[in-house]
């Protein structure tokens, strides 16, 4: 990247020019206006716009800072960040159907939704409610990043006492409502601003990009967005787990595809700090990645000093780079594929 990155970071809120699913939400009750997500934009001229999905932590703009440069070769970049007041999974899904129909609609584009750990349950969500709709995602691909897609993919049930740090976290959440208090929330942003924190020691693989002054700064910016949210943002949004059908209901003989369009599925080579070992969805991606994504390719994200961590898209960003772009380049190849 060049010159300053962190002054360079100016995304304009995004005011949509489609709004019909997303007042239908919020007109039937099932949702407030608390949880509306944050849309933000980048503007730039190219084939594909790209939608983030940022994961529980933090906001989408942090999540892929070290990755716009890449983005913007593409097109413009929408950051959709989710309110720290509050999460309604039916609000979500409607906005990301007014925001991909006016992509596509108003502005002749198909976009790429690029995802990051609960981004990408919440990607296969509106992908399975899209098609028990029988609506058509009109996507032009989808990038899902150690995608978190049900609540069994952080916590066992069999585990009578959390082995990661992600599931002492995340487990009181859906223990006796009476048990779910302040307390609860402000323990799970301790431990994952400790986790994030405990990434930051690879400071060598930002230096190369950033100042030390502008690292500082940089970091600081995500331990607020995780500090920042309050005990409705962070109770609802963590709880949309549970909400999340398992693929392996998907991937049975007589459900169709999630989409037929270019997906790329990267998982880091050190999961097990945040997913268990018996993930669903890594299980599921295993054995029928072809019937769930026929155009999908899963791989393993290796090297660097250190052992490249779930998402860990700021401090392994030079491990996740080549695989994106490389994604990026074959879908403009798609493209002209197609339309030939």
């Amino acid at each position: 990247m060049t010159g300053n990155p962190i002054r360079s970071l100016r995304p304009r809120p995004f005011v949509p020019g489609i709004t019909r699913a997303r007042d239908d939400a919020l007109a039937c009750g099932t949702a407030q206006t608390r949880q509306l997500v944050n849309i933000l934009c980048e503007d730039r001229p190219g084939p594909h716009s790209t939608i983030v999905l940022g994961g529980f932590v933090p906001d989408s703009t942090e999540q892929v800072f070290l990755l716009r440069r890449m983005l913007f070769r593409s097109g413009s970049v929408y950051y959709l960040n989710y309110s720290r007041r509050g999460f309604s999974l039916d609000l979500f899904c409607a906005q990301m159907d007014d925001l991909v129909e006016e992509l596509t609609v108003l502005h002749g584009q198909r976009p790429v939704i690029f995802t990051v750990s609960f981004g990408g349950g919440l990607l296969v969500e509106w992908l399975r409610r899209s098609r028990a709709g029988h609506r058509r995602s009109d996507i032009a691909g989808a990038i899902l990043v150690s995608p978190v897609a049900c609540l069994g993919d952080v916590l066992d049930s069999a585990e009578s006492k959390p082995t990661t740090l992600t599931a002492r976290a995340l487990k009181p959440y859906f223990g006796p409502p009476e048990t779910l208090n302040n307390s609860v929330v402000e323990r799970s942003q301790s431990i994952f601003s400790k986790m994030f924190s405990s990434g930051s020691q690879n400071r060598p693989a930002l230096l190369g990009l950033m100042k030390a002054d502008e690292i500082d700064h940089f970091l600081e910016r995500v331990i607020v967005s995780i500090k920042g949210l309050d005990f409705a943002g962070a109770s609802e949004r963590v709880r949309a787990l549970s909400q999340f059908l398992e693929l392996a209901a998907w991937s049975a003989p007589a459900q169709t595809a999630l989409t037929e369009v270019p997906t790329l599925i990267l998982y880091a080579e050190m999961e097990t700090t945040v997913l268990t070992r018996i993930s669903p969805t890594r299980a599921a991606l295993d054995r029928d990645l072809a019937r769930l994504f026929p155009q999908g390719e899963c791989r393993v994200v290796t090297g660097g000093a250190s052992p490249v961590q779930h998402a860990s898209l700021i401090f392994h960003h030079h491990q996740f780079l080549p695989h994106l772009a490389g994604f990026y380049k074959k879908l403009r190849t798609f493209k002209i594929k197609v339309a030939a």
